[in-house]
């Protein structure tokens, strides 16, 4: 009996051992044994759940031994841990691609493994090693698809972002959503921004309307539940200089070569003596400054309770220009505040209020008599200033032309500034009705003011067309304002066990107006920006000019989508949109825009087995179509916002007249988006591979100024023709992504990515009664340099082929006539081809020479990590995209670049560059001679970073001291003549907003992008 006695006690001590509970600590560490803030710890059999805290600290009450402890977080991989005392400690595993990752993808989100839509996604840790003073530069070369094109290296100068290439002539950027409201990636600062997420395909039709050149997702930095107050300050700062100069004649060279090109001519020399002449004057070292300063500083406070997050956030940017001193700079300021409040069980509040300001001045750019294009074409035996000390007149002669000037003299008179304030974020609210059901509202807004004042000061360069007679100050002023209201309803249900559905409906009202004013007064006292203000200024009231704009302009939608997977293994959604817009008449308000997706978890198959090479593969396909209403207000109507004088009583009256020619049939600009693609990972998930073909088909596309009857006259001041759907355009392509990941040990880490894009753009149609559309100059009085033609990529170049140089006479003879082209051709003019072999060379011989748009794209990306020392590079490539060569003037006198030295001297001397001469030749008309490959390699940016040990930091109070030195834009590999290959600026549509395609890759002289070198830290409390 007491044997049996014994062992109930002993049964009984040992089940209350068991289900004993106690408090469990922990501390969670990141790969290199730092604390993990925001880590999710939850008991896996209940919904008891905690984060843990600044210092990685979290605490749970009431464990007992053998409990599992569930941690995840954005980036990491979930673990999994058994408890088996009080205290545990937990290192994470880095994966930034894990299939759990939530990624967002428009009123919802997804898991990555459940995506069926070619969705790419950049963290904040790219955005940390990257430092862009925009965040739209850390696209680049980081998600296959995107390519991002820099109008000017001149700071805050607008940056261009292509989803999938270039589909329309209009507006071609994508829209930028900001946690649900439409917003600019300009306005934020990086160090804001927790993921951004680009979806290229029919993924984005949940946005119709909005999202036929792709929808680019932002979510900003969120404090975390349950944690202390955090306190992260960043800033570097660094100087930047020029990443390259062009090889421009010197003072003896050049002198050489104006005599050899006066003496060709039958002309008398005009440096009969050129010793002591030197190297002469370096203008482009006049213009591009060294050493020139940029800082960026931001501060961040954030935390939580069980209840309630918060982040708090400023940032400061001061950058000054490359070219123009003073003259050229950009201040930006931002502030931001976050919360996150759990009302009760049911409502749950969100808000994110940005504020930003900036400031920017800029010099004469991109075009012909710019301040670079006359850097390089005032020869170097000028001086910068004469002998009193003025600045040195650029000759007026016919050698030199009327718009070249002296670069100095045209900065140190130019003056402006602008000013730009804007507030934008939103308010949220989720109630959570039933188990499954959440209801979500959010109201989206930006308002924004700015002002623009330019002072055009009575100087004279000599008879040039930048003299300006009277002086003359003009202001602006525009208030832009927008508010959306979404509101819809999200249910998630699962019926036995494997069919899981989620069903969204709701319904967006957007709403945009605004209005401008801009006047411009004359003779402004002193001659002076110190008193250049409009309230000053003494000229007569007839010149008084004033203008301006308003506008008013809604769009309201509904959605719904609806997604089904079985066992996480068949994927399947399908979305609709319906957008009523006021862009469009009456007939054609209502647009509707579906798609469908699905995926193939093949992995998830038993007959896949337990590969262990192959650890996840799935198929996907999508279809869908979207829309683009990207134009002008009330295109349909006839309004009165054309200029005209009339005769009343004998006396001219201005007035208003006829604007742009009605088009009642406008009507939607719709996108056909196809996509196939698999997602594969390798090798215990050390690879992970993303392929996918694309075919992007976009018609009806709207053309602005398509030609009618000449019955309606067009060519009075604000009058136009319409805007016509007249156009179908097709993008296709592959892109492919790879990644490996390697972790060789707990000091040693590796990342490896590349990524490629393959793209075909052509014209399809072009409805317009001519078959193309022109635009994009070369040179002054030619043609237009660009054409839209079916057949062809969008905006490719138009104009002469050639064919060698003419070594002799015999040659010339036995060749077709190339008079029509302006001159008689002789021994060392350039060949033309007779493309359409009649006989004689003339403009139906023009043909197409190349075109802006790249054939390939692609980024190759390395990070590596030991001990507390990290090490990364990204670069960029980019292949087969063609940049014409239009930022020399082809004038007797202006300066040359030294290719011209292996010109054409006599029979056998050259067969690719002709020779110089003041006599009359054809040898300036726009041809392949002036289209180069502008392809090229660039290191966009290298960065070494140490981490203090966190043993040492942490007595003085800080968990993280990281001091990293780096250097943006280090070097670009290419065959290209000009400042910058990657470059690119067409004309301004006629939105005033967006550049047109056709025209864009012309070179005036590019703004060069600088090489940045940064000193920075980053430190948290």
């Amino acid at each position: 009996m007491k044997p049996k006695l014994l062992l109930m006690v002993l049964l009984l001590f040992t089940s209350l051992a068991f289900s004993q509970t106690f408090d469990v600590t922990g501390t969670v560490l990141d790969g290199s044994g730092l604390s993990l803030p925001g880590v999710n710890v939850k008991v896996k059999t209940s919904s008891q759940s905690t984060t843990t805290d600044f210092d990685g600290s979290f605490k749970l009450s009431g464990v007992s031994n053998g409990t599992t402890l569930l941690l995840s977080y954005i980036g990491y991989r979930t673990q999994e841990i058994v408890v088996s005392g009080p205290k545990v400690t937990v290192k994470m595993s880095d994966d930034t691609r894990s299939l759990d990752e939530v990624v967002v993808i428009g009123y919802g989100s997804q898991k990555k493994r459940e995506l069926t839509g070619a969705v790419s996604v950049l963290d904040s840790k790219t955005l940390d090693i990257l430092k862009p003073a925009r965040i739209e530069q850390a696209l680049q070369g980081t998600i296959s698809g995107v390519n991002v094109t820099t109008q000017s290296g001149a700071p805050g100068a607008p940056i261009d972002v292509r989803i999938r290439g270039i589909a329309t002539n209009g507006q071609n950027g994508p829209t930028t959503i900001i946690d649900g409201y439409v917003g600019d990636l300009n306005v934020l600062n990086p160090n804001d921004i927790e993921t951004i997420t680009v979806l290229k395909d029919a993924q984005a039709a949940i946005y119709g309307t909005i999202g036929a050149n792709g929808i680019i997702l932002v979510t900003t930095k969120m404090g975390k539940k349950n944690s202390k107050t955090r306190i992260s300050f960043n800033s570097y700062t660094g100087f930047q200089e020029a990443s390259r100069k062009l090889s421009i004649l010197d003072a003896t060279e050049y002198a050489l070569l104006l005599n050899e090109s006066y003496a060709n001519g039958g002309r008398a020399l005009p440096y009969p003596n050129v010793n002591g002449l030197g190297k002469g004057t370096d203008w482009q070292k006049e213009v591009l400054g060294k050493g020139v300063p940029l800082l960026n500083s931001d501060l961040t406070i954030s935390g939580g309770s069980d209840k309630i997050t918060y982040s708090i956030s400023g940032s400061h940017l001061d950058q000054e220009g490359l070219v123009g001193g003073d003259k050229s700079g950009y201040l930006r300021n931002t502030a931001r505040i976050a919360l996150g409040a759990d009302l009760s069980d049911k409502f749950k509040l969100k808000t994110n209020v940005i504020y930003t300001y900036f400031n920017r001045k800029t010099i004469n750019e991109n075009g012909l008599g710019s301040v670079l294009f006359n850097a390089l074409n005032v020869p170097a035996t000028l001086s910068p200033y004469d002998a009193n000390g003025n600045f040195t007149l650029v000759p007026s002669t016919t050698g030199f032309g009327t718009e070249i000037i002296n670069p100095l003299a045209q900065i140190e008179n130019t003056y402006n500034d602008y000013n730009y304030k804007k507030l934008n974020g939103n308010f949220g609210l989720d109630y959570k009705i039933f188990k499954g059901f959440v209801l979500s509202s959010s109201i989206g807004f930006n308002t924004a003011n700015s002002e623009s004042k330019t002072f055009d000061p009575q100087i004279s360069y000599g008879g040039k067309v930048f003299d300006v007679q009277r002086s003359s100050v003009t202001q602006r002023t525009v208030n832009d304002n927008d508010y959306s209201f979404d509101i819809y309803g999200t249910y998630n249900t699962k019926i036995a066990e494997n069919h899981n559905i989620t069903a969204t409906l709701g319904n967006t009202i957007y709403k945009q107006w605004g209005n401008s004013a801009v006047a411009t007064g004359y003779d402004v006292p002193n001659n002076s920006w110190d008193f250049a203000d409009l309230s000053l200024t003494k000229g007569l009231p007839t010149a008084l000019n004033t203008g301006g704009y308003v506008y008013d302009q809604r769009r309201i939608s509904y959605f719904g989508r609806a997604q089904y997977d079985y066992k996480g293994k068949y994927l399947f959604s399908a979305m609709i949109r319906r957008d009523s817009s006021t862009k469009f008449g009456p007939g054609n308000k209502v647009g509707y825009f579906p798609s469908f997706t699905a995926g193939w978890v093949a992995s998830d198959e038993g007959f896949f087995g337990e590969s262990q090479t192959f650890n996840f593969l799935k198929f996907r396909v999508s279809y869908g179509t979207l829309g683009n209403d990207q134009i002008p207000n009330n295109g349909y109507l006839s309004i009165l916002n054309g200029e005209a004088t009339y005769v009343f009583d004998g006396l001219l009256v201005n007035g208003a007249a006829t604007g742009q020619i009605p088009n009642p049939d406008l009507k939607w600009e719709e996108a056909k988006k196809f996509d196939v693609g698999l997602d594969l990972r390798l090798f215990n998930d050390k690879v992970s591979v993303v392929a996918d073909y694309f075919i992007d088909t976009r018609k009806d596309l709207l053309i602005p100024n398509i030609p009618v009857s000449g019955i309606i006259g067009v060519g009075a001041p604000g009058a136009s023709a319409p805007t016509m759907n007249a156009g179908t355009v097709r993008n296709s392509g592959f892109e492919f992504a790879i990644d490996y990941k390697e972790k060789f040990s707990d000091s040693f880490s590796m990342t490896l990515g590349y990524n490629v894009t393959f793209l075909k753009n052509e014209v399809i149609e072009v409805n317009n009664g001519t078959g193309f559309i022109e635009q994009g100059s070369f040179g002054v009085g030619q043609p237009a340099a660009a054409r839209m033609e079916a057949g062809k990529p969008i905006g490719y170049f138009y104009g002469y082929k050639t064919d060698g140089i003419f070594q002799n006479q015999a040659e010339v003879e036995a060749h077709p006539s190339q008079l029509a082209l302006g001159a008689n051709a002789s021994p060392g003019d350039i060949r033309y081809v007779d493309i359409n072999g009649d006989g004689v060379i003339d403009t139906k011989d023009r043909t197409n020479i190349g075109d802006p748009i790249a054939d390939a794209t692609m980024g190759f990306n390395i990070q590596l990590n030991y001990k507390n020392i990290d090490f990364a590079v990204y670069t960029f490539a980019s292949v087969g995209n063609d940049m014409v060569r239009n930022y020399e003037r082809t004038l007797s006198d202006a300066n040359r670049l030294d290719y011209v030295l292996d010109r054409w001297t006599g029979e056998g001397t050259s067969n690719s560059v002709p020779k110089v001469t003041t006599g009359a030749t054809a040898n300036n008309v726009l041809s392949d001679y002036f289209v180069e490959d502008a392809s090229y390699l660039r290191i966009q940016n290298v960065q070494l970073g140490y981490t203090l040990d966190p043993k040492v930091t942490q007595k003085a109070g800080i968990t993280k001291l990281r001091l990293y030195a780096g250097v943006n834009n280090l070097y670009t590999f290419t065959k290209y003549k000009g400042f910058d290959p990657g470059a690119s600026f067409g004309p301004t549509n006629r939105d005033g907003v967006s550049q047109s395609p056709i025209g864009a890759g012309i070179d005036y002289g590019f703004y060069p992008v600088p090489r940045t070198y940064l000193l920075g830290l980053n430190i948290n409390f």
